[in-house]
């Protein structure tokens, strides 16, 4: 019975942790004809043209990968964000780490005889997080 509880408890667990990953998008400019995610150029500086779409901001979803992994699955929902709205290039104004949760566990025991008894425990917790992309969605006349 506890054992199913407890697969009962990490499922719910990671599902929740999946349900966290996620991207949207405010319009200031004006949408175009959505193309693909390969597309979508990054930019760190301004290119000397382009026209604002909309303001992006996507969240990885995969609390136990690497910092990269993360950083990387931030910005390809960026860029699959600004496909749709037809923008080929994201003004990228900033990725960071944030606790999106945390987790812990704990073991105890105990030991009862005649005229004694003995208890004891173990427990520990760490923090969950994520990675989240901020940009612009923009288009830039001519790929420059």
């Amino acid at each position: 019975m506890a054992r199913a509880f407890n697969l009962i408890a990490a499922g719910a667990v990671l599902g929740l942790l999946a349900a966290c990953s996620s991207s949207s998008h405010v319009m200031v400019g004006t949408a175009r004809a959505p193309i693909a995610p390969e597309q979508v150029k990054i930019y760190y500086e301004p290119p000397p043209r382009y026209e604002q779409i909309a303001t992006l901001d996507a969240s990885s979803g995969s609390m136990f990968a690497s910092d990269q992994s993360k950083t990387d699955e931030a910005i390809a929902k960026l860029k699959a964000e600004a496909a749709k709205l037809g923008a080929n290039g994201i003004l990228l104004q900033g990725v960071e780490k944030h606790q999106s949760g945390s987790i812990g566990l704990g073991v105890g025991g105990a030991s009862y005889g005649g005229s004694s008894s003995v208890g004891t425990g173990v427990g520990g917790s760490g923090g969950l997080y994520n990675k989240n992309a901020r940009g612009l969605a923009i288009y830039v006349p001519n790929g420059q």
